[in-house]
């Protein structure tokens, strides 16, 4: 990271120093952390108290692993630290500090109801190709998210990737004042936290606080086609450019065709010039996450040639986004249950549908979450949609996930994944593709691991070790 001393650490926040009279010379050069056990020499560890556990009971194991100071609501003893009145926003000041400490840093926000993750990898993987870039592990893209990533960020680092979620209006402006964009790319406008929002419109107003951040000289990337994201360029002082498959997009892609895996070949179509691009995800639904991401590139100087090159070579990076597994006897497992909404639902059965397969399609899903009063009509729309592309068989997990069974003429119901993964293993067969999709806390991803021959063990929230 950018070094701190405690002392800068105080201003930034407002808050006051105790556990040692030099704060000028402590020195945070190290990670900056919520969790004690990813502590190095010279760390500082910023002790949030979360729903399950209070940080500041875990300040001494922080020091121990080299912690240099903390970041607390309250004092502790044997630590040099910062007490402030909300550890959160303080975070968020100390991390806008290290983003004030380097002006030669591009910043590129990134939202969307789905498709963050892996645009932002997809982004990532260009542009670190030129230069040293900073993105997100995972899906960090929350107020301690991006204060993580933003404090990764070194002296040399070119280019800083900010993936935004929102649960509510205002949180993704607040995250522009932690990291504030020189290029922001609204990717879509879909369902997802609709229970919170209340309506798309307002799901809309709330995504459109990352492309009103941008200052007059940046770049507004926005897809053509969702009408709720077009509708975003009026009213903006900066530059706009449309991108999708319409033929009013400034960069869009034309002849698109699908190999046997379902992976996008198309002609990038731009006004840095035309070229072919090969994309390595499965799924149509990457032509757009790739276009978003030529268009941010080139906007940040990378040359056509540069962004082709990035964009055929540039691997899925974060688990459980259309990870496909071949195993050993010749069933694929398409694991896409990192989390879910109706269209990344949507997105999935029509990559599965899209491939070229011997044997048979599966469909195991599961619940989707804050859907609000539409929760079971939204379900049980997908499993219309699923039984309309032609999926053979349908395998739904969980008591969220009957509506799908309901809607799909002879689903199959089981109460949890352990159920699920009997009633697959003794059926599926050489040839078939099982796709495994719904929300984080149905627990299918794990499922997925298990039909993959994937030995993972729990440890929290993101973080997974694999033996």
């Amino acid at each position: 990271m950018i070094a701190l001393t405690l002392a800068e650490i105080r201003d930034l926040t407002g808050g006051r120093v105790t556990g040692t009279d030099t704060p000028d010379d402590i020195v945070v050069d190290g990670v900056v952390t919520t969790d004690s056990r990813d502590c190095t020499p010279g760390s500082l560890y910023v002790a949030r108290v979360g729903e399950l556990a209070d940080g500041h009971d875990y300040v001494g194991a922080a020091v121990e692993a080299g912690a240099v100071a903390a970041l607390t609501s309250r004092e502790v003893e044997g630590v040099a630290q910062v007490v402030v009145d909300d550890v959160q926003t303080a975070f968020g000041a100390v991390a806008r500090g290290v983003v004030d400490r380097a002006p030669e840093l591009r910043i590129v926000g990134i939202t969307g109801s789905s498709g963050k993750t892996s645009t932002k990898d997809l982004l990532a993987a260009v542009l670190e190709s030129v230069a040293e870039t900073v993105a997100p592990v995972n899906s960090l893209n929350g107020e301690i998210g991006v204060p993580l990533t933003v404090c990764r960020v070194t002296p040399t680092t070119r280019f800083l990737v900010a993936e935004m979620g929102a649960r509510g209006v205002g949180h993704i402006e607040y995250l522009t004042r932690i990291a504030p964009p020189q290029v922001a790319v609204v990717l879509n406008v879909g369902t997802a936290h609709l229970g919170e929002f209340g309506s798309r419109e307002n799901i809309a107003l709330a995504k459109s606080e990352l492309p009103r951040a941008v200052p007059a000289e940046g770049l507004a990337v926005l897809n053509a086609d969702d009408p709720l994201v077009l509708g975003m360029r009026e009213g903006r002082t900066c530059r706009v450019q449309l991108v999708g498959v319409s033929p009013e997009a400034d960069v869009r892609a034309e002849d698109v065709v699908l190999d046997d895996r379902g992976r996008a070949a198309y002609t990038l179509v731009s006004p840095a010039g035309t070229a072919r691009i090969t994309l390595r995800q499965s799924g149509a639904h990457h032509v757009g996450n790739s276009l978003a991401v030529a268009a941010a590139a080139l906007e940040l100087g990378l040359s056509l040639d540069q962004v082709v090159a990035g964009l055929s070579v540039a691997e899925a990076v974060s688990r459980w986004r259309m990870e496909l597994t071949e195993r050993p006897d010749g069933v694929l497992v398409v694991n896409d249950a990192y989390n879910a909404n109706p269209d990344s639902m949507r997105a999935a059965l029509d990559a599965v549908a899209a491939m070229a397969v011997a044997g048979r399609r599966w469909a195991v899903l599961g619940g989707m979450l804050e859907l609000g009063d539409d929760s079971e009509a939204e379900h049980a729309a997908v499993g219309a949609y699923a039984a309309g592309l032609g999926i053979d068989h349908l395998v739904a997990v969980g008591e969220g996930a009957r509506p799908v069974a309901a809607a799909f003429p002879g689903a199959e119901w089981v109460p949890d994944t352990d159920a699920a993964h009997d009633l697959l293993e003794g059926r599926l067969a050489a040839g078939d593709v099982v796709l495994l999709k719904s929300s984080r806390d149905s627990g299918l991803r794990w499922l997925g691991d298990r039909l993959a021959g994937r030995d993972v063990a729990v440890i929290d929230d993101d973080k997974v070790v694999t033996p």
